[in-house]
């Protein structure tokens, strides 16, 4: 990490920078077997009464005293080889909403209140992009009434990682103390090669990709959330909701599906989902094959760009993903309010 200007290192961050993405390097106090630097790259979320606060792309902050700073500098909020499709934070949150709406929803400011009965995080949880309109305690109160109004815990969505993001909310929420979970990184890239991805067949015959519009019984026992949902017909229409919706099936043995997928169509975005595999059919190249299809079928309806959310621990999903040219583009977790948490 490169500091030195004109042969020293510098500060080159101001008050000012707060919401930036920076670059910085801190005294560690350089005990016995310890280095006597660290470095952090973030958001600069905050700088008050002497102590810095930097958000990194993975949710978590890390506090630093202004007096233990050597140097700093703000960095560009990614790296160019690395971006997709160009789109901010808010433009994907509220494409990839739309994609899989929820049954109910409420405005508190620019923040959405959703409600599906429980089936999926994403549907059940505040989208919180910008203000919501009151001083955070009481929106945060808010929030608690009307989800416990539907016997549903308190969800906040929470984007990261971008100067465009919500850091500074993911600090103020950690220091009400309601805690992250299920970190899951949203990652975009061109869809016309990921049209031409299909590998070639492996077995006896091609693999067939049927597309319909709803999902049959036998596509919602292979993915796996829907098997968890406690209110089937709550799940079907998150589901099958969005402005133009595909669900993919590789039939397999017996009847059953060897491979499924979903994508929803909005303008130039296709949002890909429920990509799985049944255990016996792996490693033959169905994912992908399942992805290009319906790739396909976006591109004839006009769509140019893909999106697609993967759980940050899901290393299989993710290196799919590398090959068939995705790259990072935010982060987003989810905060929970406990028993005893503030707001």
């Amino acid at each position: 990490m490169e500091f030195m200007a004109r042969g020293r290192a510098e500060v080159r961050i101001t008050h000012a920078d707060v919401g930036k993405r920076v670059s910085v390097r801190r005294l560690t106090g350089g005990g016995p077997g310890e280095a006597a630097f660290t470095d952090a790259v973030g958001v600069l979320t905050s700088w008050d009464e002497g102590v810095l606060s930097i958000t990194r792309r993975t949710g978590a902050t890390v506090r630093i005293e202004e007096s233990a700073l050597v140097a700093a500098k703000v960095v560009p909020a990614a790296p160019a080889r690395r971006r997709g499709p160009a789109a901010d934070t808010r433009e994907l949150q509220e494409v990839a909403a739309r994609g899989w709406p929820a049954l109910e929803t409420a405005r508190l400011g620019d923040w959405t209140l959703r409600a599906s009965a429980g089936f999926t995080r994403r549907a059940n949880s505040v989208l919180a992009l910008g203000d919501p309109g009151l001083p955070l305690d009481a929106a945060l109160e808010r929030v608690r009434q009307w989800y416990g109004e539907r016997g549903l815990p308190a969800l906040i969505t929470v984007p990261t990682g971008r100067a465009d993001a919500a850091d500074a909310l993911a600090d103020a929420l950690a220091e009400r103390g309601w805690p992250a979970e299920a970190e899951t990184v949203v990652r975009t890239g061109a869809l016309a090669p990921l049209a031409d991805a299909s590998p070639g067949s492996t077995g006896d015959a091609p693999a067939r990709v049927a597309l319909a519009r709803e999902p049959d019984s036998e596509w919602l026992a292979l993915y796996h959330r829907a098997g968890g949902a406690a209110d089937t017909a709550a799940a079907l229409k998150v589901l099958t909701g969005g402005p133009s919706v595909w669900f993919a099936s590789v039939p397999g043995p017996g009847g059953h599906p060897a491979a499924i997928g979903r994508v929803v169509v909005d303008g130039r975005w296709a949002g890909f989902a429920a990509i799985e595999v049944a255990p016996a059919q792996r490693r033959r190249g169905l994912a992908t094959r399942v992805m290009a299809a319906l790739a396909e079928q976006a591109l004839s309806e006009g769509a140019s760009a893909a999106y697609l959310q993967v759980e940050a621990d899901n290393e299989g999903a993710r290196a799919l993903y590398n090959r068939l040219g995705f790259a990072d583009h935010h982060r987003y977790h989810y905060r929970r309010a406990l028993p005893g948490s503030a707001g």
